[in-house]
């Protein structure tokens, strides 16, 4: 079968960063469904283990952690899917990932795509809806229900118009009654950001405090950090309310010092969508759950997909340019690669 991998830690502008390679197609067994892949997305993730874990055996690996298709096999094990259901899933680090024609994926983490989405509007949803998920309602732990908080209690998204933060401001606006606060630095992603649902856009590269107070707002019971944290940290404490949440996905390049969140019993919280499936956790089932119920939503038209661009079909020229394209840090919402030639 056809596929895209990479051998070496190169530049995403080098022709070898990525490669057009041929595989054997994968065997199901146990939980897992094999799935033809119709579309793919690409995620920070992508660049950041293409850039850092070349593999060590020689052996190209498989990047790729967003994807639809159409199951085609079922292990002896499953129970959730049938061969020809439309899928939509976001994979795992421990296994070759979706720029393939087929993938192997355990059907825990896998939901029913949204019958009103074609595949490449639903290839765009899955790894930033799980993300976005996990972290508004498993670690920061805020409760679902649009009468559980007043207007009065606010979220702060940092990072809005990034996949994640597009996701997670719909997904607030929709299952609770947060006033939501997201931050952008530049017109294009501000608007995206209100287009979305956030109730206000301040400026991240400004003081927060001020675009906070400017916005007429004190403090924040809730901040989702989905980027830049070490530049926002020193300000956290700050604007964070006594017993407030901080939530943060991003990678740090040194340790957080935490002594300041002391005082106010704010609690800090990380977020990694392939925690459970690494770990096979015993409620691995959850991102299944998620992604049906993002999947109900969308089709209730409460959520929209975050595709920003069709890129072309899935090869290593096109997934190059994608590559590029998120590590410039300007991309808004997300890049889809769709088909193979």
């Amino acid at each position: 079968m056809k596929a895209v991998g990479f051998t070496q830690s190169l530049p995403a502008d080098n022709a070898n960063a990525l490669i057009d390679i041929e595989l054997p197609e994968p065997v199901v067994s146990g939980h897992d469904l094999l799935i033809e892949v119709r579309a793919v997305s690409v995620n920070p993730v992508d660049t950041k283990v293409r850039r850092n874990a070349a593999p060590t055996d020689g052996k190209p690996r498989v990047l790729g952690f967003d994807a639809s298709g159409i199951v085609r096999a079922v292990g002896s094990a499953c129970t959730l899917f049938k061969v020809g259901d439309e899928v939509f899933y976001a994979g795992t680090l421990l296994r070759q990932g979706s720029n393939a024609q087929q993938q192997l994926v355990d059907e825990r983490i896998v939901g029913h795509k949204p019958t009103s989405l074609n595949f490449a509007q639903a290839a765009a949803l899955p790894l930033t809806s799980v993300t976005a998920w996990e972290l508004l309602f498993d670690r920061l732990q805020i409760p679902r229900g649009v009468n559980s908080y007043n207007a009065a209690d606010n979220l702060l998204i940092v990072g809005g118009a990034g996949g994640v933060g597009s996701i997670a401001i719909q997904l607030a606006r929709q299952l609770t009654s947060l006033n939501i606060i997201a931050t952008a630095s530049r017109p294009a992603s501000a608007a995206w950001c209100r287009e979305f649902g956030a109730h206000h856009v301040i400026d991240h590269s400004r003081s927060l405090r001020d675009e906070l107070k400017n916005a007429g707002i004190e403090s924040v019971r809730y901040v989702a950090s989905l980027t830049q944290t070490e530049q926002h940290y020193a300000h956290y404490a700050d604007i964070i309310a006594p017993q407030g949440r901080l939530g943060l996905i991003d990678d740090l390049t040194a340790p957080l010092d935490i002594r300041p969140l002391k005082s106010k019993s704010i609690s800090l919280h990380w977020e990694s969508m392939f925690t459970r499936s690494i770990f096979t956790t015993h409620d691995l089932i959850a991102q299944h759950e998620a992604l049906n119920a993002v999947s109900e939503m969308v089709d209730a038209g409460q959520l929209r997909t975050t595709l920003s661009e069709i890129i072309g079909p899935i090869n290593a020229t096109n997934l190059c340019r994608a590559h590029a394209l998120i590590e410039s840090g300007r991309s808004l919402g997300k890049l889809v690669l769709e088909g193979f030639n």
